[in-house]
Protein backbone atom coordinates (compact mmCIF):
# COMPACT_ATOMS: atom_id res chain seq x y z
CA UNK A 1 0.00 0.00 0.00
CA UNK A 2 2.80 2.41 0.85
CA UNK A 3 4.53 1.56 -2.42
CA UNK A 4 1.40 2.27 -4.45
CA UNK A 5 0.74 5.50 -2.55
CA UNK A 6 4.27 6.70 -3.25
CA UNK A 7 3.93 5.72 -6.90
CA UNK A 8 0.70 7.70 -7.29
CA UNK A 9 2.21 10.62 -5.41
CA UNK A 10 5.23 10.76 -7.72
CA UNK A 11 2.99 10.72 -10.78
CA UNK A 12 0.77 13.53 -9.47
CA UNK A 13 3.52 15.72 -8.01
CA UNK A 14 5.75 15.50 -11.08
CA UNK A 15 2.87 16.40 -13.41
CA UNK A 16 1.76 19.23 -11.12
CA UNK A 17 5.28 20.66 -11.02
CA UNK A 18 5.45 20.62 -14.81
CA UNK A 19 2.05 22.29 -15.11
CA UNK A 20 3.03 24.90 -12.53
CA UNK A 21 6.17 25.78 -14.49
CA UNK A 22 4.12 26.27 -17.65
CA UNK A 23 1.50 28.37 -15.86
CA UNK A 24 4.18 30.49 -14.18
CA UNK A 25 5.87 31.09 -17.52
CA UNK A 26 2.58 32.33 -19.02
CA UNK A 27 1.63 34.36 -15.93
CA UNK A 28 5.11 35.87 -15.73
CA UNK A 29 4.98 36.86 -19.39
CA UNK A 30 1.64 38.63 -18.97
CA UNK A 31 2.82 40.26 -15.73
CA UNK A 32 5.95 41.56 -17.46
CA UNK A 33 3.98 42.91 -20.42
CA UNK A 34 1.62 44.65 -18.02
CA UNK A 35 4.53 46.27 -16.19
CA UNK A 36 5.95 47.74 -19.41
CA UNK A 37 3.11 50.26 -19.35
CA UNK A 38 4.21 51.40 -15.88
CA UNK A 39 7.82 52.19 -16.74
CA UNK A 40 8.60 55.61 -15.33
CA UNK A 41 11.57 57.35 -13.76
CA UNK A 42 14.12 54.77 -12.66
CA UNK A 43 11.63 51.95 -13.23
CA UNK A 44 12.74 50.55 -16.56
CA UNK A 45 12.71 47.17 -18.28
CA UNK A 46 15.29 45.53 -15.94
CA UNK A 47 13.30 46.67 -12.90
CA UNK A 48 10.07 45.42 -14.50
CA UNK A 49 11.71 42.04 -15.07
CA UNK A 50 12.87 41.94 -11.44
CA UNK A 51 9.37 42.88 -10.29
CA UNK A 52 7.93 40.01 -12.33
CA UNK A 53 10.40 37.50 -10.90
CA UNK A 54 9.66 38.61 -7.33
CA UNK A 55 5.93 38.24 -7.98
CA UNK A 56 6.19 34.64 -9.20
CA UNK A 57 5.86 32.98 -5.73
CA UNK A 58 2.63 34.88 -5.05
CA UNK A 59 1.34 34.02 -8.52
CA UNK A 60 2.16 30.35 -7.90
CA UNK A 61 0.14 30.47 -4.68
CA UNK A 62 -2.88 31.79 -6.56
CA UNK A 63 -2.55 29.14 -9.30
CA UNK A 64 -1.89 26.16 -7.04
CA UNK A 65 -5.47 24.73 -7.17
CA UNK A 66 -5.58 24.90 -10.96
CA UNK A 67 -2.11 23.40 -11.29
CA UNK A 68 -3.01 20.60 -8.86
CA UNK A 69 -6.14 19.71 -10.83
CA UNK A 70 -4.50 19.77 -14.25
CA UNK A 71 -1.41 17.97 -12.94
CA UNK A 72 -3.51 15.25 -11.31
CA UNK A 73 -5.59 14.83 -14.48
CA UNK A 74 -2.47 14.42 -16.60
CA UNK A 75 -0.60 12.22 -14.12
CA UNK A 76 -3.50 9.89 -13.35
CA UNK A 77 -4.56 9.97 -16.99
CA UNK A 78 -1.18 8.65 -18.04
CA UNK A 79 -1.57 5.79 -15.55
CA UNK A 80 -5.07 5.09 -16.85
CA UNK A 81 -3.84 4.98 -20.46
CA UNK A 82 -1.29 2.34 -19.42
CA UNK A 83 -4.06 0.41 -17.58
CA UNK A 84 -2.15 0.78 -14.32
CA UNK A 85 -5.19 2.08 -12.45
CA UNK A 86 -7.24 -0.82 -13.76
CA UNK A 87 -4.61 -3.23 -12.48
CA UNK A 88 -4.77 -1.57 -9.07
CA UNK A 89 -8.53 -1.99 -9.00
CA UNK A 90 -8.21 -5.61 -10.09
CA UNK A 91 -5.72 -6.22 -7.30
CA UNK A 92 -8.43 -5.32 -4.81
CA UNK A 93 -8.04 -1.57 -4.25
CA UNK A 94 -11.38 0.16 -3.81
CA UNK A 95 -12.20 3.62 -5.10
CA UNK A 96 -12.18 4.88 -1.52
CA UNK A 97 -8.65 3.56 -0.99
CA UNK A 98 -7.42 5.10 -4.23
CA UNK A 99 -9.11 8.38 -3.32
CA UNK A 100 -7.32 8.35 0.03
CA UNK A 101 -3.97 7.78 -1.69
CA UNK A 102 -4.39 10.64 -4.14
CA UNK A 103 -5.72 12.83 -1.32
CA UNK A 104 -2.38 12.25 0.38
CA UNK A 105 -0.73 13.83 -2.66
CA UNK A 106 -3.14 16.73 -2.30
CA UNK A 107 -2.11 17.08 1.35
CA UNK A 108 1.54 17.38 0.32
CA UNK A 109 0.60 20.03 -2.25
CA UNK A 110 -1.48 21.84 0.37
CA UNK A 111 1.49 22.00 2.74
CA UNK A 112 3.71 23.32 -0.03
CA UNK A 113 1.08 25.92 -0.95
CA UNK A 114 0.67 26.99 2.68
CA UNK A 115 4.42 27.48 3.08
CA UNK A 116 4.65 29.55 -0.11
CA UNK A 117 1.59 31.61 0.82
CA UNK A 118 2.78 32.29 4.35
CA UNK A 119 6.56 32.70 4.22
CA UNK A 120 7.66 33.30 0.62
CA UNK A 121 4.98 34.95 -1.51
CA UNK A 122 3.75 37.83 0.72
CA UNK A 123 7.16 39.30 1.74
CA UNK A 124 8.50 39.12 -1.82
CA UNK A 125 5.29 40.62 -3.18
CA UNK A 126 5.52 43.53 -0.74
CA UNK A 127 9.20 44.06 -1.53
CA UNK A 128 8.43 44.06 -5.26
CA UNK A 129 5.65 46.64 -4.93
CA UNK A 130 7.78 48.89 -2.72
CA UNK A 131 10.73 48.63 -5.09
CA UNK A 132 8.52 49.51 -8.03
CA UNK A 133 6.97 52.55 -6.33
CA UNK A 134 10.30 53.88 -5.14
CA UNK A 135 11.85 53.43 -8.59
CA UNK A 136 8.92 54.94 -10.46
CA UNK A 137 8.90 58.09 -8.38
CA UNK A 138 12.67 58.15 -7.84
CA UNK A 139 12.25 58.30 -4.07
CA UNK A 140 14.79 55.70 -3.03
CA UNK A 141 17.03 58.14 -1.15
CA UNK A 142 14.25 60.40 0.11
CA UNK A 143 11.30 60.06 2.40
CA UNK A 144 8.64 58.05 0.65
CA UNK A 145 5.07 57.64 1.82
CA UNK A 146 1.61 59.15 1.88
CA UNK A 147 -0.69 60.67 4.45
CA UNK A 148 -2.86 58.28 6.42
CA UNK A 149 -5.24 58.05 9.35
CA UNK A 150 -4.99 55.40 12.09
CA UNK A 151 -7.13 54.79 15.16
CA UNK A 152 -5.92 53.63 18.55
CA UNK A 153 -8.83 53.38 20.97
CA UNK A 154 -9.86 56.93 21.96
CA UNK A 155 -7.01 58.45 19.92
CA UNK A 156 -6.99 59.18 16.19
CA UNK A 157 -3.67 59.94 14.48
CA UNK A 158 -3.10 61.69 11.19
CA UNK A 159 0.36 61.05 9.78
CA UNK A 160 1.72 63.31 7.08
CA UNK A 161 3.59 60.43 5.50
CA UNK A 162 3.92 56.78 6.40
CA UNK A 163 6.87 54.77 5.21
CA UNK A 164 8.89 51.67 5.99
CA UNK A 165 11.40 53.70 8.05
CA UNK A 166 8.65 54.80 10.47
CA UNK A 167 9.43 58.51 10.07
CA UNK A 168 6.14 60.35 9.66
CA UNK A 169 6.84 64.07 9.46
CA UNK A 170 4.02 66.20 10.83
CA UNK A 171 1.65 64.34 13.13
CA UNK A 172 -1.80 65.38 14.35
CA UNK A 173 -3.25 63.71 17.45
CA UNK A 174 -6.97 63.87 18.25
CA UNK A 175 -7.93 62.61 21.72
CA UNK A 176 -11.55 61.84 22.58
CA UNK A 177 -13.31 61.51 25.93
CA UNK A 178 -15.48 58.59 26.99
CA UNK A 179 -18.57 60.37 25.64
CA UNK A 180 -16.82 60.78 22.25
CA UNK A 181 -16.38 64.52 22.77
CA UNK A 182 -13.09 66.04 21.64
CA UNK A 183 -10.66 66.25 24.54
CA UNK A 184 -7.48 67.56 22.95
CA UNK A 185 -5.75 68.29 19.64
CA UNK A 186 -1.98 68.11 19.31
CA UNK A 187 0.39 68.85 16.46
CA UNK A 188 3.99 67.69 16.24
CA UNK A 189 6.28 69.11 13.59
CA UNK A 190 8.12 65.81 13.32
CA UNK A 191 7.42 62.29 14.59
CA UNK A 192 8.63 58.73 14.44
CA UNK A 193 8.90 55.39 16.23
CA UNK A 194 12.16 54.37 17.89
CA UNK A 195 13.57 50.86 18.36
CA UNK A 196 11.61 50.34 21.58
CA UNK A 197 8.29 51.23 19.85
CA UNK A 198 8.06 54.59 21.62
CA UNK A 199 6.57 57.47 19.65
CA UNK A 200 8.94 60.44 19.62
CA UNK A 201 7.22 63.76 18.90
CA UNK A 202 9.21 66.95 18.29
CA UNK A 203 7.99 70.55 18.77
CA UNK A 204 4.59 69.54 20.08
CA UNK A 205 1.78 72.01 20.59
CA UNK A 206 -1.34 70.58 22.28
CA UNK A 207 -4.69 72.28 22.83
CA UNK A 208 -6.74 70.73 25.64
CA UNK A 209 -10.47 71.34 26.10
CA UNK A 210 -11.39 71.26 29.79
CA UNK A 211 -14.95 72.15 30.80
CA UNK A 212 -15.31 75.84 29.87
CA UNK A 213 -11.60 76.52 29.39
CA UNK A 214 -8.92 75.86 26.80
CA UNK A 215 -5.34 75.09 27.77
CA UNK A 216 -2.35 75.19 25.40
CA UNK A 217 0.74 73.12 26.24
CA UNK A 218 3.99 73.20 24.28
CA UNK A 219 7.10 71.01 24.50
CA UNK A 220 10.18 70.50 22.39
CA UNK A 221 10.12 66.69 22.73
CA UNK A 222 7.37 64.36 23.90
CA UNK A 223 7.33 60.59 24.24
CA UNK A 224 4.05 58.71 23.75
CA UNK A 225 3.21 55.04 24.24
CA UNK A 226 0.40 54.30 21.81
CA UNK A 227 -0.70 50.68 21.40
CA UNK A 228 0.24 51.04 17.73
CA UNK A 229 3.78 49.68 17.53
CA UNK A 230 6.07 49.49 14.51
CA UNK A 231 4.91 46.01 13.53
CA UNK A 232 1.23 46.93 13.55
CA UNK A 233 1.79 50.20 11.74
CA UNK A 234 3.93 48.40 9.18
CA UNK A 235 0.99 46.13 8.36
CA UNK A 236 -1.04 49.19 7.37
CA UNK A 237 1.52 49.77 4.59
CA UNK A 238 0.74 46.43 2.98
CA UNK A 239 -2.09 45.42 0.68
CA UNK A 240 -4.12 42.40 1.86
CA UNK A 241 -2.65 40.19 -0.87
CA UNK A 242 0.87 40.95 0.41
CA UNK A 243 0.08 40.04 4.01
CA UNK A 244 0.73 36.64 5.53
CA UNK A 245 -2.07 34.85 7.36
CA UNK A 246 -0.50 35.91 10.66
CA UNK A 247 -0.44 39.53 9.50
CA UNK A 248 -4.07 39.32 8.42
CA UNK A 249 -5.12 37.89 11.79
CA UNK A 250 -3.20 40.60 13.65
CA UNK A 251 -4.67 43.40 11.57
CA UNK A 252 -8.21 42.00 11.75
CA UNK A 253 -7.93 41.90 15.54
CA UNK A 254 -6.70 45.50 15.55
CA UNK A 255 -9.57 46.67 13.33
CA UNK A 256 -12.19 44.92 15.42
CA UNK A 257 -10.65 46.20 18.64
CA UNK A 258 -11.05 49.75 17.33
CA UNK A 259 -14.49 49.12 15.82
CA UNK A 260 -13.23 49.58 12.26
CA UNK A 261 -14.29 47.77 9.11
CA UNK A 262 -12.40 44.48 8.69
CA UNK A 263 -14.52 42.95 5.91
CA UNK A 264 -11.86 43.28 3.23
CA UNK A 265 -9.19 41.58 5.31
CA UNK A 266 -11.49 38.85 6.61
CA UNK A 267 -12.50 38.06 3.03
CA UNK A 268 -8.84 37.74 2.00
CA UNK A 269 -8.06 35.51 4.99
CA UNK A 270 -10.98 33.12 4.50
CA UNK A 271 -10.46 33.02 0.72
CA UNK A 272 -6.82 32.12 1.26
CA UNK A 273 -7.69 29.34 3.74
CA UNK A 274 -10.41 27.91 1.49
CA UNK A 275 -8.16 28.04 -1.57
CA UNK A 276 -5.39 26.21 0.29
CA UNK A 277 -7.64 23.44 1.62
CA UNK A 278 -9.22 22.98 -1.82
CA UNK A 279 -5.90 21.67 -3.15
CA UNK A 280 -6.61 18.40 -1.30
CA UNK A 281 -9.85 17.96 -3.28
CA UNK A 282 -8.34 18.51 -6.72
CA UNK A 283 -6.49 15.17 -7.13
CA UNK A 284 -9.57 13.28 -5.87
CA UNK A 285 -11.74 15.09 -8.41
CA UNK A 286 -9.22 14.21 -11.11
CA UNK A 287 -9.40 10.54 -10.07
CA UNK A 288 -13.18 10.56 -10.44
CA UNK A 289 -12.99 11.99 -13.95
CA UNK A 290 -10.17 9.67 -15.01
CA UNK A 291 -12.26 6.64 -13.99
CA UNK A 292 -15.40 8.18 -15.43
CA UNK A 293 -15.98 10.22 -18.55
CA UNK A 294 -12.28 10.66 -19.38
CA UNK A 295 -11.26 7.00 -19.13
CA UNK A 296 -10.50 6.77 -22.85
CA UNK A 297 -9.82 10.45 -23.50
CA UNK A 298 -6.44 11.81 -24.49
CA UNK A 299 -4.26 14.25 -22.60
CA UNK A 300 -5.71 17.14 -24.60
CA UNK A 301 -9.23 16.42 -23.38
CA UNK A 302 -8.07 16.10 -19.79
CA UNK A 303 -6.10 19.34 -20.08
CA UNK A 304 -9.13 21.19 -21.44
CA UNK A 305 -11.37 19.86 -18.65
CA UNK A 306 -8.83 20.86 -16.02
CA UNK A 307 -8.56 24.39 -17.42
CA UNK A 308 -12.35 24.78 -17.56
CA UNK A 309 -12.94 23.55 -14.01
CA UNK A 310 -10.01 25.56 -12.69
CA UNK A 311 -11.21 28.76 -14.35
CA UNK A 312 -14.77 28.15 -13.13
CA UNK A 313 -13.50 27.70 -9.57
CA UNK A 314 -11.29 30.80 -9.77
CA UNK A 315 -14.04 33.01 -11.24
CA UNK A 316 -16.62 31.75 -8.75
CA UNK A 317 -14.24 32.42 -5.84
CA UNK A 318 -13.45 35.95 -7.00
CA UNK A 319 -17.08 36.79 -7.81
CA UNK A 320 -18.42 35.55 -4.48
CA UNK A 321 -15.64 37.25 -2.52
CA UNK A 322 -16.29 40.60 -4.22
CA UNK A 323 -20.06 40.20 -3.90
CA UNK A 324 -19.69 39.46 -0.22
CA UNK A 325 -17.78 42.70 0.31
CA UNK A 326 -20.29 44.76 -1.67
CA UNK A 327 -23.38 43.37 0.08
CA UNK A 328 -21.74 43.02 3.51
CA UNK A 329 -22.24 39.25 3.67
CA UNK A 330 -20.43 36.75 5.87
CA UNK A 331 -16.92 36.41 4.36
CA UNK A 332 -16.35 32.89 5.72
CA UNK A 333 -19.53 31.50 4.16
CA UNK A 334 -18.92 33.00 0.74
CA UNK A 335 -15.24 32.07 0.73
CA UNK A 336 -16.07 28.41 1.37
CA UNK A 337 -19.00 28.11 -1.07
CA UNK A 338 -16.88 27.25 -4.18
CA UNK A 339 -14.87 24.71 -2.21
CA UNK A 340 -18.00 23.09 -0.78
CA UNK A 341 -19.54 22.97 -4.26
CA UNK A 342 -16.36 21.37 -5.61
CA UNK A 343 -16.43 18.82 -2.78
CA UNK A 344 -20.04 18.00 -3.65
CA UNK A 345 -19.18 17.48 -7.32
CA UNK A 346 -16.25 15.27 -6.33
CA UNK A 347 -18.36 13.13 -3.99
CA UNK A 348 -21.07 12.72 -6.61
CA UNK A 349 -18.55 11.82 -9.32
CA UNK A 350 -16.95 9.19 -7.08
CA UNK A 351 -20.28 7.54 -6.40
CA UNK A 352 -20.76 7.14 -10.16
CA UNK A 353 -17.49 5.23 -10.56
CA UNK A 354 -17.93 1.48 -10.90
Amino acid sequence: MTLLANYLMRAILSSTLLVMLVLLALAGLFEFIGQLESTQGAYGIPEALLFTILRLPQLSFEMFPIAALIGALLGLGALANNSELVVMRTAGLSIAMLAGMVALSGTVLMIMMALVGEYIGPPLDYFARTMRDEARFEQEDRDFGSATWVKDGPVILHLEKINSEFEFGTLYVFRFNDDNSLGAIARAENSGIDDSDKWILENVKETRFQNDSVQVVESSVAVESFDLDADMLGITLVKPVSLSARGLLTYIAYLKRNELDSQRYETELWSRIARTVTVIIMPVLALAFVFGSLRSAGSGGRLMLGVLIGLAYFLASEMLANSGQVFRLNPAVFAWLPSVALLGVTSFALTRVR
